[in-house]
């Protein structure tokens, strides 16, 4: 299939300026041809993408081969960005969110304009993905174009997990190769090749992270992204979790003698900045901290209300529930009553660390290069 663009050409003395400077003859319209050589999709498919730099036609193909424009989304305002879902359930909403990496609970309460940019493109392709119909293939142009590479990546395995498990389609034009491997596409056109490629053996990719021993006052950079509270108990030991030297999560651990012996932990705080949410950060970092301490035969507990991480640890062998699983909370160890919710409650009894750093040597310094070991995911 072949796309030609014709535009009547209005002259005046700026046109006439070009042809003279640069010896153009006399034109009365303006021909482009694109090439979409999509006749050859794969017959099940959920994700394509059409890659290729500025000018090369990404755009029209999406809205001229799918016969549609491209999608887009609204948000008021005046509302919070949760209740600009309200064709949904607000439990469906939530899910929808957090299965688009946007699981922040305060993030939810605020409006879209007060979003940071990552935030904003999330709940973006949330809208338009929850909105779009069976069997409608859902178009986004620009795709990443404004958002830090690695919130892309992030982004783009959360979006394609989404869609596979939602048995959708959605076709996006990119001028950025770094997220193929991230997405997982099925296929990817280049217009200035004329060429679709089959893209679906390309391998997940890992991630390393960094886990640094970290002051109390790290928690502020962290501390409005928390689903109940901004406190955090000063006794807790503090670490930070870089990745590519960007600070993406942080962990809050005390002491918890009232289950267990002075050796007995329990997870205070764990929060995943929104940008990096749609990862399975969360999880994983759990039990690579858990893993050191276990290593100094300290026991780990966590209680969380978070639903996201309650039923990730309910599928991992690593965690076991304990006998508050599922029940409503009365009291913390301070005796201050707790939300009446139902909280998820496990311990840890994965197997310890055989790194050569030991947990409990880690020294509490700034936030960076003190000491650190290597997370390698997926």
């Amino acid at each position: 299939m072949k796309i030609n663009l014709t535009h009547k050409i209005k002259n005046d003395k700026y046109t006439e300026y070009i042809y003279e400077a640069f010896d153009i003859q006399n034109k009365e319209q303006s021909n482009v041809i694109i090439d979409a050589n999509l006749e050859h999709l794969p017959k099940d498919w959920n994700i394509g993408v059409v890659y290729g730099g500025s000018g090369t036609g990404k755009t029209t193909i999406l809205k001229n081969y799918f016969k549609k424009e491209m999608d887009k989304s609204y948000f008021d305002n005046s509302k919070s960005l949760i209740s600009n879902f309200d064709w949904l359930e607000p439990k469906e909403a939530t899910f929808l969110l957090s299965a688009m990496g946007l699981s922040s609970v305060p993030t939810w309460l605020r409006p879209f304009n007060t979003l940071s940019n990552g935030e904003q493109y999330r709940a973006n392709l949330a809208y338009i993905v929850g909105s779009a119909s069976e069997n409608e293939v859902i178009l986004i142009d620009e795709y990443t174009s404004v958002v830090d590479r690695d919130v892309a990546k992030a982004m783009s395995n959360a979006l394609q997990k989404y869609i596979r498990r939602t048995n959708k389609k959605i076709v996006l034009a990119s001028c950025h190769f770094d997220i193929m491997e991230w997405l997982q596409p099925d296929w990817i056109y280049s217009p200035s090749k004329g060429r679709l490629e089959i893209a679906s053996q390309l391998r997940q990719p890992t991630i390393e992270l960094s886990i640094v021993r970290c002051r109390y006052e790290t928690w502020r950079l962290f501390k409005q992204h928390h689903y109940l509270t901004e406190d955090l108990n000063k006794a807790a030991t503090c670490y930070v979790v870089l990745w590519n030297d960007k600070p993406i999560c942080f962990l809050g651990i005390l002491p918890f003698p009232g289950v267990g012996d002075e050796k007995t932990r329990r997870v205070s705080r764990i929060v995943v900045l929104p940008d990096f949410q749609g990862l399975g950060l969360g999880k994983n970092i759990l039990n690579y901290i858990s893993s050191l301490y276990a290593k100094e035969e300290s026991t780990m507990y966590i209680r969380t209300m978070s639903p996201a991480l309650g039923l990730a640890l309910a599928k991992d062998k690593n965690w076991i529930a304990t006998s508050s699983n599922l029940k409503i909370p009365q009291a913390d160890t301070n005796g201050r009553k707790l939300i009446e919710r139902p909280s998820y409650s496990y311990k840890y009894i994965g197997e310890s660390s055989t790194d050569d750093t030991s947990i409990i040597k880690f020294k509490s310094d700034v936030y960076k290069d003190v000491a650190q070991n290597q997370i390698s995911m997926f």
